[in-house]
């Protein structure tokens, strides 16, 4: 992988046997929010590492700002962020636990839904893959913004388990309620 893929949702590509030495991996998600500063100033992003069935290992899976890191370390949420991200969340993939099949990155905008601010006024949002050894971009997904609309969550990509190493998917999937929404598919309790 010698120059950025863009890449469309739903569109995955496997990291570990174009980059078989990859240890670890950066996952920046930049956002744009034009003059919304309040919106810009409440978007969360956050880890969820889960098993084969899709929910999270458990609660201590889901590493957001109140948790900074997963229990194994293998997932931190950086407070150091490199380059135009506005967050950043470093994966050790080979320490990630045996029993963790993918590891999704997800936003949602975190404040009480009587104001209402939604993901629908971002101009652009986009998730990259950067080489943990020497933050190389390997993949930037296409601008995610223009698809959404009234969703105050969403999930961004993941990275999983294939064939004994590591693949990663653009998703894109908006969700109307949130982190709530978003704590249920994936069977987090709040």
């Amino acid at each position: 992988m010698s120059v950025p893929k863009e890449m469309k949702r739903g569109a995955n590509v496997t990291l570990t046997r174009e980059i078989p030495d990859l240890r670890g991996v950066v996952l920046g998600v930049q956002f744009d929010a034009g003059l919304e500063r309040v919106l810009t100033d409440n978007i969360v992003v956050a880890a969820i590492l889960c098993r084969g069935d899709g929910e999270a290992l458990s609660d201590r899976h889901f590493v957001y700002f109140n948790q900074l890191a997963s229990p194994d370390l293998s997932v931190q949420q950086l407070r150091e962020v490199v380059g135009e991200d506005h967050d950043q969340i470093e994966v050790d993939l080979t320490a990630a636990p045996a029993e963790v099949t993918r590891i999704v990155i997800v936003m949602y905008v975190n404040e009480g839904t009587a104001v209402r601010r939604t993901l629908g006024r971002l101009k652009t949002c986009v998730i990259r893959v950067l080489n943990l050894d020497g933050n190389a971009e390997l993949i930037r997904s296409e601008n995610l913004a223009p698809a959404l609309n009234l969703e105050t969550g969403l999930a961004l990509g993941e990275l999983y388990r294939h064939s004994g190493g590591w693949k990663f998917k653009v998703i894109g999937d908006g969700y109307a309620n949130g982190v709530t929404a978003l704590a249920a598919d994936y069977g987090i309790r709040l």
